[in-house]
C-alpha cells in the first residue's frame, strides 16, 4: 500500500513527524508536505497554471522507514493535487494528513488545510484520513507556536496508526474522507471513540474582529480578534465528543446539489432571459 503523508503546518512541524513514524510500518510512505505554514488553507491549490511552486527533496527528514520526503512551496491540497497527476510516481492508496495541533470540528472543517488535503485526494479517487488533536487553548484560529509544547502527540499517533491499519486492511469501495479528532490527553485517559455528527460550531469560536490602526503607520491596520466562552456541545457532535475525552470520527460528504423550494424569484428572473 502506498500512503501519502501531508499536513498544513509545514514539513518540519512535530505533528507530521509523529504521524509519519506511526504509519511508516503500514505501507510505502511518502511525505509530501508544504515547505511552510499553511493552516487555514482549506482545499486551496492556487493558480498553478500561472505559478511554478518550488519542490525540494528532503533526504534529511528525520523519520526512518519512509520512501522519500518532499517539500512543496504551496498548500497541502496542492501536494495531493500534484501527487494525483503522477508527479511522485504510482497512485497512492491513501492520504493521511496531520497531526494538526487543534481540533478540526464544527465549521472549522470548512477552512482546515488538514482536511482539505484529503478532500482533494478524494476528488481523484483516493480515500483520506485527517488527524487532528484537541488543544485546550484553541479557537477557530491556529495559535500553533503556543500549542506544540502542550500536545500529547503519542496519543494521536497511536489512534492514527490503529485507524489507518484497519482502513488499509479493507479499503472502502467508494473513496471517503474520515475526519478523526483526538482529545489532548494521555492514551490511557481516552474515554473511547464514537461516530459523530459534524457540529455547527467548535467548542470555542472567534466572535468578533476589529481593525486597530498601527502607531505611526497611518492607514495600516491589524486585526484584533476576540473569542467567545467555551460552549458545552452535545456529545454526539465532533466537538462535544472531543471535549468529553472521546475520539471523534466523522465521514465527510461531497459537495452535492441541495433541492430548494425558496429560490423561485431568482429562478424566475433567470428564466426571463430565455423567454
Amino acid at each position: 500500500m502506498r500512503i501519502l503523508v501531508t499536513n498544513d503546518d509545514g514539513i518540519d512541524a512535530p505533528g507530521i513527524m509523529h504521524l509519519a513514524e506511526a504509519v511508516a510500518p503500514l505501507g510505502e510512505v511518502t511525505v509530501i508536505a508544504p515547505a511552510s505554514e499553511y493552516s487555514g488553507a482549506g482545499a486551496a491549490i492556487g493558480a498553478i497554471w500561472e505559478s511554478h511552486p518550488t519542490v525540494t527533496r528532503r533526504p534529511d527528514f528525520p523519520v526512518g522507514g519512509i520512501v522519500e520526503a518532499w517539500a512543496i512551496d504551496g498548500p497541502p491540497a496542492l501536494c495531493t493535487f500534484y501527487a494525483r497527476l503522477g508527479a511522485f510516481g504510482a497512485p497512492f492508496d491513501l492520504v493521511v494528513s496531520g497531526i494538526n495541533p487543534g481540533a478540526n470540528v464544527g465549521r472549522s472543517v470548512y477552512h482546515s488545510g488538514t482536511v482539505g488535503a484529503c478532500l482533494t485526494g478524494r476528488n481523484g479517487g483516493w480515500s483520506g484520513v485527517a488527524i487532528s488533536q484537541q488543544s485546550t487553548w484553541a479557537t477557530e484560529g491556529q495559535a500553533y507556536q503556543d500549542a506544540i509544547s502542550q500536545q500529547k502527540w503519542p496519543t494521536a499517533a497511536a489512534v492514527a496508526a490503529h485507524f489507518v491499519e484497519g482502513m488499509l486492511a479493507d479499503l472502502p469501495s467508494e473513496p471517503v474522507v474520515a475526519n478523526v479528532n483526538v482529545p489532548n490527553v494521555e492514551l490511557d485517559e481516552l474515554q473511547g471513540w464514537s461516530i459523530t455528527e459534524v457540529g455547527h460550531q467548535p467548542p470555542r469560536s472567534m466572535t468578533k474582529a476589529q481593525l486597530v490602526e498601527r502607531d505611526g503607520e497611518p492607514g495600516v491596520f491589524d486585526f484584533d480578534i476576540r473569542s467567545g466562552d467555551l460552549v458545552d456541545l452535545p456529545v454526539d457532535t465532533d466537538g462535544g465528543a472531543v471535549e468529553a475525552g472521546i475520539v471523534s470520527v466523522s465521514y465527510l460528504s461531497r459537495f452535492v446539489h441541495e433541492p430548494r423550494t425558496d429560490m423561485g424569484s431568482a429562478e424566475a428572473s433567470l428564466g426571463s432571459m430565455f423567454t
